[in-house]
């Protein structure tokens, strides 16, 4: 018997080759003073962008000019499943639906904007 021959490779898709750069990509954490952390956090939030991007900025290193998807993240574990799960009377394995209502709730912390002054006449 003659030995398979090994099948070429595939093309990845369009849309796979352009997080080939990403998936290289490392996070990096730097161990600074408080003083350090809460400067580039409130530089971040005056040019309304993230803390690595602003990180990002304060090196040099060339800054999106907006977000691919902002969103905020959180890490959880089984235990703050079973505690969200808990709050909103869910299933600790919802986690679509405990994601979905921890949403609503992040949503519903934003203040009210006031209402548009009237102008007078």
């Amino acid at each position: 018997m003659s030995p398979v021959p090994p099948a070429p490779p595939r093309s990845k898709p369009q849309r796979w080759q352009r997080s080939d750069r990403a998936l290289e990509a490392v996070q990096v954490a730097f161990d600074v003073e408080e003083a350090v952390l809460e400067a580039i956090r409130v530089a971040a939030f005056h040019d309304n962008v993230s803390t690595s991007q602003q990180i990002r900025s304060v090196l040099g290193l060339p800054v999106a000019a907006r977000p691919k998807r902002p969103r905020l993240t959180v890490t959880l574990d089984a235990s703050d499943y079973a505690m969200l799960a808990e709050r909103y009377g869910l299933s600790p394995d919802d986690r679509l639906g405990i994601k979905e209502a921890a949403t609503q709730e992040l949503i519903a912390f934003v203040p009210p904007r006031p209402a548009p002054k009237k102008r007078k006449s």
